[in-house]
């Protein structure tokens, strides 16, 4: 029986010390899980999966944390992400089901559709944070995952990378709110939009500052057309996967 908790994780590896650690324990295909979106009072909860080749190839240039680079340099990670991974998923999940489930509940179900998505299915999952259970392979909860693993920081690029560019497109619809600048998150000028005009139907109405703004506005939703989920790269469906 293999014993992954008996893994010795050499730290000169850096960000690829745990998956370099799985696989000498012989699980080969190691997936990483994180979201994007998590603390937004907007937009959806985007929770991505990545699995990294071994190798060289595995080693993708100037991969990290992502809320730790530049949107700049997000995008070119990204490219890099998509064009090395052995599989990727990505599922978007809307206000609405944030506002009826729970963002916890949300989350962890958004984890293990990603991670079901993948092909092949991976031999061990490590997500940031929280542990997911119901995977049907083994899997560790690391803190600050998407800072010291490489697969969650790839898996974290990819959540980011999507939710910006669906926030940048609800911009043009709701252009009164500058998603395009905050992507959801609560700013001053984001406080004050929603004091002014009231919440949009891009807003999670369970938060308590936006049920506060849309009592203050009559209780009526504002901002115009809902559009009904945007289509970026091909994700108004809710969830793209690929395997290389």
């Amino acid at each position: 029986m293999i014993r992954p908790h008996r893994t010795v994780v050499r730290q000169e590896a850096g960000l690829w010390a745990y998956e370099a650690a799985l696989r000498r324990r012989g699980f080969i295909r190691v997936a990483g899980a994180d979201e994007a979106g998590r603390g937004a009072c907007a937009g959806p909860l985007v929770v991505a999966a990545c699995v990294l080749p071994a190798g060289r190839r595995g080693l993708v240039p100037g991969l990290a944390d992502s809320k730790l680079l530049t949107p700049a340099a997000r995008d070119r990670v990204y490219a890099e992400v998509l064009g090395r991974a052995e599989a990727w998923s990505v599922v978007v999940i809307p206000p609405t089901e944030v506002d009826s489930r729970g963002l916890h509940v949300t989350n962890l179900e958004g984890m293990r559709r990603a991670l079901a998505a993948l092909c092949p299915t991976p031999s061990y999952v490590l997500t940031d944070g929280f542990r997911v259970d119901g995977l049907g392979v083994p899997g560790l909860a690391v803190w600050k995952g998407d800072r010291v693993v490489a697969c969650i920081a790839a898996a974290s690029i990819i959540a980011k990378v999507t939710r910006d560019r669906i926030m940048t497109e609800l911009h043009e619809h709701y252009p009164r709110y500058d998603f395009a600048t905050h992507k959801g998150y609560v700013t001053p000028a984001h406080a004050a939009a929603l004091a002014t005009h009231g919440p949009c139907p891009e807003h999670r109405y369970s938060y308590v500052n936006v049920a506060r703004a849309l009592g203050q506005n009559g209780g009526n939703p504002s901002g115009g057309l809902s559009v009904g989920g945007p289509s970026v790269d091909g994700l108004s469906v809710g969830m793209e996967s690929v395997t290389a």
